[in-house]
């Protein structure tokens, strides 16, 4: 037999040691995974406009309610009202995977907004009509209750409370005086989540923390097609938090928003960790502000331009931050369709003076106003003039960087072979917040990063954005 020379050996012995040290220091892999949007889960043969539509009517209802309010014991001493805001019905954004040792698949509304992630469990007390058959956890051999000892159970900072030897919580959406208001109450649990790599191949990650809701009280997605809520905040419970912790991803990501015109033709990608795509161009940034108690994406928002006309903002300090009432503040947030302006901001009516300058805007060049309420809810519209395209755009000054958003998606547009005459609306709501929402979101590759990079942007066509 041929002896191997010694040198080759030395050479083989080195690359295999180098390859295991790059692999022991390697960075945490990453996930993707698709967005369907809200609207195309709408039963019916609908057209594009119809289901924008009523898209936006889904949004609307959610201003029928007070936004985030403040983290409140319940008033019977044991569940746990968390401080989120919004209906979810409103939200805008489906992810779809499975869990359980029976690979159970659950269709859950993405929300930037909360951290848990929870689906409907069997035996319910009440839930709402779901057309997919609802989770039962005993039928899965993966699933173990959250003990009352694990840290998000008990302590300052714990996310649920312990009653009756059992972890619970008690989540409400909107505002707390209401008691119709939506909530979820149930059981935090651990389970195993089977997420996408690619288009072949997927991974398991066991023991993943959620929600097993079995009440679910004023709560109606309406189609009966959503399971839940896929909670990515900043809370340790949410998404990427977990996947971070657990070195599996590094905590951070993205998504780019396929316009909403051209969704059917390319969907929208979620992606975790090392399958963000390096953004080519200037990536521009600013930091996320922590409020004690709030895990909400919040950032430092100084003015805003309509056109080219700066309001001045800036020159009454804190006029944007979050008020010692819970509201004010200005934050991102994928869940809010459409992009929402505080009417109660300090010193001045920054929503107020910003549509006095659009209408200023459209007036001047002598457009017919819609008078009366739009079934969409807008406040200002007016009728289409024949190849227009001089939309005016709006751009949000950060602290470090210009979010510029462009007219075609500052507005709204009705169809003019649904409406007999086409019309336009200014697509913001007024509100106790300042939001940006997934509307003014669309072309624009959004970067969410706890890693210290804060919340980063820059424009790109998200229709070439494909699925690894």
């Amino acid at each position: 037999m041929d002896r191997i020379p010694v040198f080759t050996i030395a050479i083989l012995l080195f690359f295999i040691a180098s390859f295991q040290a790059s692999s022991a220091t390697s960075k945490p892999t990453g996930l993707s995974m698709k967005l369907i949007r809200r609207d195309l889960l709408f039963p019916g043969n609908l057209t594009t406009f119809q289901r924008i539509r009523r898209l936006v009517q889904l949004s609307v209802r959610a201003q029928n309610f007070d936004s985030f309010p403040s983290l409140n014991q319940s008033e019977d001493n044991v569940l746990v009202r968390l401080p989120i805001g919004r209906v979810p019905e409103s939200y805008a954004y489906v992810v779809e995977f499975k869990i359980g040792s029976q690979f159970h698949p659950v269709k859950l509304l993405m929300d930037t907004g909360s951290s848990l992630i929870w689906t409907q469990c069997e035996p319910c007390i009440q839930c709402y009509p779901q057309k997919v058959p609802i989770y039962d956890s005993r039928t899965s051999t993966s699933y173990s209750k959250l003990p009352c000892t694990h840290e998000l159970c008990q302590g300052e900072n714990n996310r649920f409370r312990c009653y009756n030897n059992e972890c619970v919580y008690n989540i409400q959406y909107g505002a707390t005086s209401r008691r119709n208001s939506p909530r979820t109450k149930g059981v935090a649990s651990f389970e195993a989540f089977q997420f996408p790599v690619d288009t072949v191949h997927t991974t398991v990650i066991n023991d993943m923390i959620f929600g097993c809701s079995n009440d679910n009280p004023n709560i109606d997605f309406a189609n009966g097609q959503i399971s839940g809520i896929l909670g990515l905040s900043r809370g340790p419970d949410g998404l990427a938090s977990q996947l971070a912790k657990r070195g599996i991803i590094e905590n951070r990501f993205s998504y780019c928003l396929v316009p909403f015109h051209d969704v059917l033709r390319q969907p929208t990608i979620l992606r975790f960790g090392d399958h963000i795509p390096l953004p080519v161009g200037n990536l521009q940034y600013t930091d996320f502000i922590l409020y004690p108690g709030r895990n909400h994406y919040y950032v430092e928002l100084l003015d805003i331009s309509v056109g080219f006309q700066k309001k001045g903002f800036e020159s009454i300090p804190g006029m944007f931050e979050l008020r010692q009432d819970g509201l004010g503040g200005s934050l991102i947030d994928s869940g809010t369709v459409v992009s929402t302006i505080d009417e109660n901001t300090i010193g001045r009516n920054a929503y107020k003076e910003v549509m006095a300058e659009f209408q200023a805007y459209y007036d001047k060049k002598n457009f017919r106003r819609k008078v009366g309420q739009v079934e969409e809810k807008f406040e200002l519209c007016y009728y289409n003039k024949a190849g227009f395209r001089d939309f005016v755009t709006m751009t949000l000054h950060f602290e470090g960087g210009d979010y510029f958003i462009d007219g075609k998606y500052m507005h709204y547009f009705a169809d003019e072979e649904e409406e007999g005459e086409g019309y336009f609306c200014v697509a913001l709501f007024k509100s106790s917040k300042t939001i940006l929402g997934a509307w003014q979101q669309q072309n624009m590759r959004i970067i969410y990063d706890m890693n210290g990079g804060g919340f980063q942007w820059i424009t790109e066509t998200c229709a070439n954005d494909h699925f690894p």
